[in-house]
C-alpha cells in the first residue's frame, strides 16, 4: 500500500469523526433549545393560568366582602329602624304620660288652694280660740304649752320607773327562785362520791430488811430504780414503809407499782428493775387510755381523737386539792348536760366544755403556761367547736363569756368542787394563803394596798406615784413575784400586776 495512503486513511477517519460529533452536537444543541422553548412556553402558559385563577379568586372574595358587606349594612339598616320605631313608641308613652301628669298636676294645685283656703281658715278660728284662752287662763300659750309638758313628762317618768322598779323586783325574784330550783334539782339529781382517792405516795415493806435490798449494794438498786422512774425514793426510820416524792403523778405512780411488783418478786436488781420498770410503764399507758375511754363512753361523748383521750386519762392520776381531776371532770360534766337541758342550752356542747375544762392538766408541757392555756391549746389542735375553747377559756374568769354554754361550765365547776368534802383545802388553809400573798407585796417598799383576787390566783399591787416609778413598778412585779415562788407552795399560777397611776384632782369653787 502507497505511503500516502497510509497517512491519509487516518487523517480521513479523524475528519470524519470530528464531523459526526459536530453533527451530534449541533443536534443535541437544537434538540435542547426546542425543549428550552417548550418549558418556557409551558411556564408562561401556567404563569397566566395563576393569573386568572388569582384574579378569579380575588373577584369572588370581593364578592363575597361585598356581599357580606351588604347583607351587615341591610342588618344595621333594619336594627335601626327597630330602633327608631321603639323611640317613636317611648316617645308616644312618655307623652301620654306627661299628659297624665299634667292633669294630675293641675288636679294637686286644685286641691291646694282648697287646702290652702281651709288652713287659712282654720289658722284664723286657732287664733280666736288660742286669744280666748290666753284670756280665760292668763297665760300665754308658749307658758301654757311648756306647763302642759313638763307636767305629762313628770307624770310619764314617775309611771315608767314604778313600772321598770316593779318589773326589775319581779324579774330578781322570779330569776333568783328559778335559778335555785335549777340548781338544788341539779344537785339532787347527781350522786358521787363525797371524797375521791388519792394516790398513795407510801409503799409498805414486808419488813425493815427490805429496805436494804431496795437500797442493793452501794446504792445501786435505788439509784437505777430513781433514774428511769424519774422519782426521789425516800427510805428513812418509818418502819416498814418506803416514801415515794415526785410532782409527777404519773412517774410516781409507776414507781410505786414498780417498787410493789420487785418487793413481790424478791429479785431486786438493775436489770429486774428496768424490765420492770418498761413493764410497769405499758400497763399505766393502758390504764391511761382505758380510763380515758371509759369516762367518755359513760358520758356519750363520741369522735374523740386518740391525743385527747390520753390527756384524759392522765387526769385519772392528777389531784387538785384532795379530789382526782378526771372524777371532777366527769362530774361536771354530768352537772353542765343537767343545767344545759334546764336552760335549753346545747347539752352535748355544754358536756364536751365541761369535760375539757380542765384537760390542760393532762398535757406533757415543759413550759410555765396555765393549765387553762395548755387546754385552749389542745383544744384548737383536736378542733373543738369555739364554744367548747370559750368555756376552756373562761371557766376561771380569764377570758370573756362568748355563749351560754360557758357560763354553765363554770357553774357546774364550782358546784363539784365547792360541795362540802369534795376538796381538802380548809376555809382557814385558803384564807392564810391570801393573807401570805398579800402580806409579801406589803413588804415591798412603796406599796399601798395588795388585793388578793380570782381565788388566789392573781396578786394585785396599788403602788405610790411619788415613790415607784415606772421601772421600779415593773422591777417590784418581778421581785414579788420570785418572792411567792419561794416562800409559798400553791397549785398552777399566780398572776401579779403592779397598777401604778396618777390622778389630779381640782375643785372649781
Amino acid at each position: 500500500m502507497p505511503y500516502w495512503l497510509l497517512v491519509l486513511l487516518p487523517l480521513t477517519g479523524f475528519v470524519l469523526g470530528w464531523i459526526v460529533r459536530w453533527l451530534y452536537a449541533r443536534f443535541q444543541l437544537s434538540s435542547l433549545e426546542q425543549k428550552a422553548e417548550r418549558i418556557k412556553q409551558d411556564a408562561v402558559k401556567e404563569a397566566e393560568a395563576k393569573k386568572k385563577e388569582l384574579i378569579l379568586e380575588t373577584r369572588d372574595q370581593l364578592l363575597r366582602e361585598r356581599t357580606q358587606q351588604e347583607r351587615e349594612i341591610r342588618e344595621r339598616r333594619n336594627e335601626l329602624q327597630r330602633f327608631e320605631r321603639r323611640l317613636l313608641q317611648r316617645e308616644e308613652t312618655l307623652e301620654r304620660k306627661l299628659a297624665q301628669v299634667d292633669k294630675q298636676a293641675q288636679t294637686l294645685l286644685a286641691r291646694e288652694r282648697t287646702l290652702a283656703e281651709k288652713e287659712e281658715y282654720l289658722g284664723q278660728q286657732e287664733e280666736r280660740w288660742i286669744k280666748e284662752l290666753e284670756r280665760v287662763s292668763g297665760l300665754s300659750a308658749e307658758e301654757a304649752k311648756r306647763l302642759i309638758i313638763s307636767t305629762l313628762e313628770n307624770e310619764a317618768r314617775h309611771d315608767a320607773q314604778v313600772i321598770l322598779n316593779k318589773i326589775e323586783q319581779e324579774m330578781n325574784l322570779a330569776a333568783e327562785k328559778k335559778a335555785r330550783e335549777i340548781l338544788i334539782a341539779t344537785m339532787q339529781r347527781i350522786a358521787t362520791d363525797v371524797t375521791s382517792e388519792v394516790t398513795v405516795t407510801t409503799v409498805s415493806l414486808p419488813n425493815d430488811e427490805m429496805k436494804g435490798r431496795i437500797i442493793g449494794r452501794e446504792g445501786r438498786n435505788i439509784r437505777t430504780l430513781e433514774t428511769l422512774t424519774g422519782v426521789d425514793i425516800i427510805i428513812d426510820d418509818t418502819p416498814e414503809a418506803v416514801v415515794i416524792s415526785c410532782f409527777d403523778p404519773i412517774r410516781k405512780e409507776i414507781a410505786r407499782r414498780t417498787l410493789e411488783k420487785l418487793i413481790s418478786d424478791g429479785r431486786i436488781h438493775p436489770a429486774r428493775i428496768e424490765e420492770m420498770v418498761q413493764k410497769t410503764t405499758k400497763e399505766i399507758t393502758q390504764i391511761i387510755y382505758e380510763e380515758g375511754e371509759k369516762v367518755l363512753f359513760e358520758l356519750g361523748i363520741h369522735n374523740f381523737p386518740p391525743e385527747g383521750i390520753r390527756a384524759l386519762g392522765r387526769l385519772h392520776f392528777r389531784t387538785s386539792y384532795g379530789q382526782n381531776v378526771l372524777a371532777h371532770s366527769k362530774e361536771v360534766a354530768i352537772l353542765a348536760g343537767m343545767l344545759a337541758g334546764e336552760l335549753g342550752a346545747d347539752r352535748d356542747i355544754a358536756k364536751r366544755g365541761a369535760l375539757l375544762h380542765d384537760i390542760g392538766k393532762g398535757v406533757e408541757s415543759e413550759g410555765d403556761s396555765t393549765h387553762v392555756e395548755l387546754g385552749i391549746e389542745l383544744a384548737k389542735k383536736l378542733g373543738e367547736d369555739q364554744r367548747v375553747i370559750n368555756a376552756i377559756a373562761a371557766h376561771h374568769g380569764d377570758s370573756e363569756f362568748t355563749c351560754l354554754e360557758a357560763v354553765i361550765v363554770q357553774i357546774a365547776d364550782s358546784i363539784s368542787a365547792a360541795r362540802p368534802g369534795a376538796r381538802r383545802e380548809t376555809l382557814d388553809t385558803y384564807i392564810k394563803r391570801l393573807e401570805n400573798l398579800e402580806k409579801i407585796a406589803n413588804d415591798f417598799e412603796g406599796v399601798e394596798k395588795a388585793y388578793a383576787i380570782q381565788a388566789g390566783r392573781e396578786l394585785r399591787i396599788l403602788v405610790n406615784t411619788d415613790r415607784v416609778s415606772e421601772e421600779q413598778a415593773k422591777e417590784t412585779a418581778k421581785q414579788i413575784a420570785k418572792k411567792i415562788e419561794t416562800d409559798l407552795r400553791y397549785p398552777g399560777r399566780i398572776k401579779v400586776t403592779v397598777i401604778r397611776e396618777t390622778r389630779v384632782v381640782e375643785y372649781a369653787r
